[in-house]
């Protein structure tokens, strides 16, 4: 074995050593240690791999960001998996890939409409925008904070070409039916499952449904490489065209560091360019540069082998509240998990009922103070927000219960790095705040 070799090993070595004493759990002391929403859950395997990726300093996605989308596509499964540098910009490339030429009468064009919900994270919404299309806001159910299939068909008008929808909070809307509709109907399906990734419905992954899915691997999220996301989907010609949006929009599919792998480098006709033109320079798409780096992936395959232990635990930690909090369900609306569904919660979701006797934020700046953390569910009712003044939508209905979710509804964690103390502790603090009420 080489001298270098010897090297990489004793720094691996050391670095693992390094997380066993830095990462070494600290005592949880109730008032003083935060109680997070989510975080980062990770230990040596993630920073060997990480290191070791540096260490080949290839800093473009590469061998790691290969095996990556290639686990990936096995967990859902489904054919192809891209990764990009945020789940933004999956739903980007996601909503982007159906404005292409190469989907004949079916592209999104601009004015086209695309079916979506108001109570959720604005990146679900702003591809819509960005791409020229108009969002049509359908209401969503309290209880499992997405939109019934019945909510979405009456919103379907002669221009409406997709619908775009979370899978909130880990909650599933009903993806077969909503598929069903959209078959039907003759429109595309994007599955945001930024929140979901392991919610499984009938028996399968939330994904494997629509045309296009979406993930984010952001720290809070069920797996992190940092940021990054991904862009999941069982069909070819979907998914080169999303590999063309997320890659400069170039017509060239050769993955990176290779070249002619078509065999036909200058041997075609593009557009008016002249005959020959190098294709890896030939560009079919208005596209982005939106890959992420070898690093983040190598931190992604190690957080893969831990998927099924954070999903389990997700599970766990929202039944233990769930249980905890219920003796408070005539002044909560406790969550709700809707049949055939086996949901891999973000959070746990609370909507303080309009007769309580007390507000959202008194409860939450009580959590706040007990160092526990809260959210809001994300934007509320993104049609009240500044940026969507002057944007062209249509309203299906009069989001009534978005707006209660913008006025009374937040979320506390259920992320696998809590505890149970922790757990019994935020349990406690709810106690501490009914004994006053």
């Amino acid at each position: 074995m080489q001298n270098h070799e010897l090297k990489r090993r004793e720094i691996l070595q050391l670095v693992s050593e390094y997380c066993g004493e830095k990462l070494a759990p600290q005592p949880f002391v109730p008032g003083r240690t935060p109680v997070r929403y989510g975080g980062r859950v990770f230990d040596a395997d993630e920073m060997t791999r990480a290191v070791d990726a540096v260490l080949d300093f290839w800093l473009t996605a590469g061998p790691c960001a290969e095996e990556f989308e290639s686990k990936l596509a096995a967990f859902f499964p489904v054919e192809t998996a891209l990764f990009v540098n945020s789940g933004s910009s999956a739903n980007l490339v996601a909503v982007s890939s159906l404005t292409s030429p190469l989907l004949g009468e079916r592209r999104i064009r601009p004015g086209d409409e695309i079916v979506t919900v108001a109570a959720g994270f604005p990146t679900t919404v702003n591809p819509i925008v960005q791409n020229g299309a108009v969002p049509v806001f359908v209401d969503v159910d309290l209880g499992t904070y997405v939109p019934s299939v019945d909510a979405v068909a009456e919103a379907i008008g002669p221009r409406t070409k997709a619908v775009a929808i979370a899978h909130a909070m880990g909650v599933p809307f009903d993806a077969a039916a909503m598929a069903d509709l959209c078959r039907q109907r003759g429109l595309w399906l994007i599955e945001d499952c930024c929140d979901a990734l392991g919610t499984r419905l009938d028996g399968r992954h939330v994904g494997t449904f629509g045309d296009l899915a979406t993930c984010s691997f952001y720290p809070a999220h069920h797996i992190t490489t940092g940021e990054g996301g991904a862009v999941v989907t069982d069909d070819r010609r979907l998914a080169r065209i999303a590999a063309s949006m997320r890659d400069w929009g170039r017509d060239c599919h050769c993955p990176s560091g290779h070249s002619d792998t078509c065999g036909k480098r200058f041997s075609q006709q593009f557009g008016t360019l002249p005959f020959g033109y190098d294709h890896k320079y030939v560009y079919s798409h208005i596209g982005y540069n939106l890959k992420a780096t070898d690093i983040q992936a190598a931190i992604g395959c190690a957080q893969l082998k831990k998927l099924p232990d954070f999903i389990a635990a997700r599970r766990r930690h929202w039944a233990r509240l769930h249980d905890g909090l219920s003796p408070y369900a005539d002044r909560l609306l406790l969550p709700e998990t809707p049949a055939r569904s086996e949901p891999s919660y973000f959070g746990f979701v609370l909507t303080v009922r309009e007769d309580a006797g007390f507000t959202r934020n008194e409860l939450t700046s009580h959590l706040e103070s007990a160092k526990i953390e809260t959210r809001n569910l994300f934007g509320g009712n993104l049609s009240r927000h500044p940026a969507y003044t002057d944007v062209p939508y249509r309203v299906v209905g009069d989001l009534a219960n978005t707006d209660a979710i913008m006025n009374r509804t937040f979320f506390i964690g259920v992320y696998p790095g809590l505890s149970d103390p922790q757990l019994d502790y935020i349990v406690e603090q709810f106690g501490t705040f009914f004994a006053k009420r």
